[in-house]
C-alpha cells in the first residue's frame, strides 16, 4: 500500500483556538468542558466536573465553536488526548484545547481520528512535549508532528468507520450502564436516604387510611405507579404485584429519633467499619511483563467501572499476594492524591485473580449488609470522600479512619436482602456490558496499528466477521 506523508497542520481544514484566557463562568447555562472531560478511553467527552458560561458569553467571547464531527485535541497537561465531537452539541470547550477539523481532501476524518489514538501516534507526541511541570504541545507545533496516510480514500473509510464502529459500541455499552447504575441508585435512595415508603406510610396514616390504603401508599412510593395501576398490576402480573406488596410491607410505618436525625423506627445507626469484613490498602507491587496477577491501579478506576486493560502485573515470587487477593463485591476507593482520591466502582467481575496496589483501599461488606447495598451506600458518600484528603496537594491521602468512622442507617436484614434480590439483575447486566467493553476495546486496540500499517487488510477482518 501507498503512503504520503503530511504533518498534522497539513492535515487539519480548521483549528479551533479560544485563547489561553480564563473564559468567564455562570452558575447554570452552556456547559464548558476542559481537558479533564478528554479521554482517549471515550469515544466523546465527558461531563466531569464541568463549569457553566451564559449565552452572553458563548456568543462574544470565543472566536469559534467545534462543529458536530470535529475533534476536540488536548494540548496541555495531556497533550495528544482526542475525543469526536458529537451531533447535536450542547457545549463549548475551555482553553488548553482546540477543535480541529479535517481536510476532506487529504485524509478522511474518521481515518485521522483513529490514527490520533494510535499508540503510535501518542508516544510520537509524546516525545514532542515541551515543558517541565505541566506538559505542552501547541498550536505552533502541530506543523512538526508527521503522519502517513493511505492514498487509498477507500481504505482510509474502511479503517475510520471499523475503528468509530467499535468505539460507538463501547459508548453505547457505557451509556446503558450509567442508566443503569442510575436506577439502582435513585432506588437505594428512596428506600435508605429519603425513607419514602415510610414517609408515605405515615402520611397514609395521618389521612386516615386503612391498613391495605398505608400499605397501597408504600407500594406507590416504591413503584412510581398510581392506586389505578396497582389494581392493573394485581390482574394482569399477580406475582409482581405481591412481590411488591411483600416488599412494602418491610417497611416501618414510623420515625425515631437518631443522632443522624429522623430515621425509620426500628433501623439503626452503625459505622461503615462495624459492618465491613476488610478495609485496607493494597500492595506495593514488583511488577513484571508477562505471568504473576494483574494489579489494579488508580488509572484504572473510573466512572464507577474498572478498566482491566490499564492494570498491571505482580510478580508473586517477590511480592506474595496471599490473602490479599480482591473478591466480586468488593469496592475499591482511590485513596491517593487530588483529583483523583474519592474515585469508586465495585468489582461486578474478575477477568483473572487480581490485587489492588497500595493506593487504593479494598472495602469489603460482611454478612450483616450486602455487596450491593455496600456499593450504592458508597456513591452516596463518594463526593465526602473525595473532600477527605488529608495533607499537601501532591501528598494528598485518604486515612482509614474516614470511612470506619462514617455513618450509615441500616435497616432490617430482609429488606437488606430484598434490595440485593431485586438489584442483582442491574449488576448482572452492567457486569455484562463491563465485560464486552473489554473485549471490544481490546479487539479495536490490536487491529488498529495492523490496519494503520496496511499489514492486515479491512477486507480479511470482513471475512472473519462474517
Amino acid at each position: 500500500m501507498k503512503y504520503k506523508e503530511y504533518s498534522f497542520k497539513e492535515l487539519l481544514s480548521n483549528i479551533v483556538d479560544n485563547r489561553g484566557r480564563t473564559c468567564p463562568t455562570a452558575e447554570e447555562g452552556i456547559p464548558l468542558i476542559a481537558t479533564n472531560c478528554i479521554r482517549n478511553e471515550q469515544l466523546y467527552p465527558s461531563y466531569e466536573k464541568i463549569r457553566y458560561i451564559s449565552q452572553d458569553t458563548y456568543d462574544t467571547w470565543f472566536r469559534d465553536h467545534p462543529k458536530p464531527d470535529d475533534m476536540i485535541f488536548v494540548c496541555k497537561g495531556s497533550p495528544g488526548r482526542v475525543c469526536w465531537v458529537p451531533n447535536p452539541i450542547n457545549f463549548c470547550i475551555a482553553q488548553d484545547m482546540v477543535a480541529i477539523r479535517a481536510d476532506e481532501t487529504k485524509v478522511y476524518p474518521k481515518y485521522l481520528f483513529a490514527l490520533l489514538r494510535s499508540s503510535e501516534t501518542q508516544h510520537h507526541i509524546e516525545n514532542m512535549h515541551v515543558g517541565t511541570l505541566i506538559p505542552h504541545f501547541k498550536k505552533g507545533d502541530f506543523g512538526n508532528l508527521f503522519l502517513r496516510i493511505p492514498e487509498d480514500y477507500e481504505y482510509q473509510r474502511k479503517v475510520g468507520d471499523m475503528y468509530f464502529q467499535l468505539c460507538n459500541k463501547i459508548e453505547l455499552n457505557r451509556q446503558i450502564n450509567q442508566t443503569l447504575e442510575a436506577i439502582a441508585q435513585a432506588i437505594f435512595k428512596s428506600w435508605f436516604v429519603d425513607f419514602e415508603p415510610v414517609r408515605a406510610k405515615i402520611a397514609a396514616i395521618e389521612a386516615g387510611e386503612d391498613a391495605e390504603g398505608v400499605t397501597y401508599a408504600a407500594m406507590s412510593a416504591i413503584s412510581g405507579k398510581t392506586d389505578e395501576e396497582l389494581d392493573q398490576l394485581q390482574a394482569e402480573q399477580p406475582e409482581h404485584y405481591k412481590q411488591l406488596k411483600t416488599t412494602a410491607e418491610l417497611f416501618p410505618d414510623a420515625i425515631q429519633d437518631s443522632e443522624l436525625g429522623e430515621i425509620p423506627f426500628g433501623w439503626m445507626v452503625r459505622t461503615l467499619g462495624s459492618l465491613l469484613t476488610e478495609l485496607r490498602r493494597g500492595i506495593s507491587p514488583k511488577y513484571i511483563d508477562e505471568g504473576g496477577v494483574i494489579v489494579i491501579n488508580q488509572k484504572c478506576i473510573r466512572n464507577h467501572s474498572i478498566n482491566f486493560t490499564l492494570a498491571k502485573r505482580n510478580d508473586t515470587k517477590l511480592q506474595k499476594v496471599e490473602g490479599r487477593e480482591i473478591q466480586v463485591g468488593d469496592v475499591l476507593v482511590n485513596s491517593t492524591g487530588v483529583g483523583t482520591l474519592g474515585r469508586l466502582a465495585t468489582i461486578r467481575y474478575l477477568p483473572e485473580s487480581a490485587v489492588v496496589d497500595s493506593h487504593i483501599t479494598v472495602v469489603r461488606a460482611s454478612d450483616e449488609i450486602g455487596p450491593l447495598f455496600l456499593n450504592e451506600y458508597m456513591l452516596t458518600k463518594e463526593s465526602f470522600i473525595e473532600a477527605s484528603g488529608a495533607g499537601s496537594t501532591g501528598q494528598t491521602e485518604l486515612r482509614r479512619q474516614v470511612l470506619e468512622e462514617l455513618f450509615i442507617v441500616v435497616p432490617n436484614h430482609t429488606l437488606i436482602d430484598n434490595f440485593e434480590i431485586m438489584s442483582k439483575p442491574i449488576s448482572s447486566s452492567i457486569a455484562e456490558r463491563e465485560q464486552e467493553c473489554q473485549l471490544l476495546t481490546q479487539i479495536r486496540d490490536a487491529l488498529l496499528p495492523k490496519l494503520l500499517s496496511g499489514e492486515l487488510s479491512v477486507e480479511a477482518i470482513e471475512l472473519a466477521a462474517e
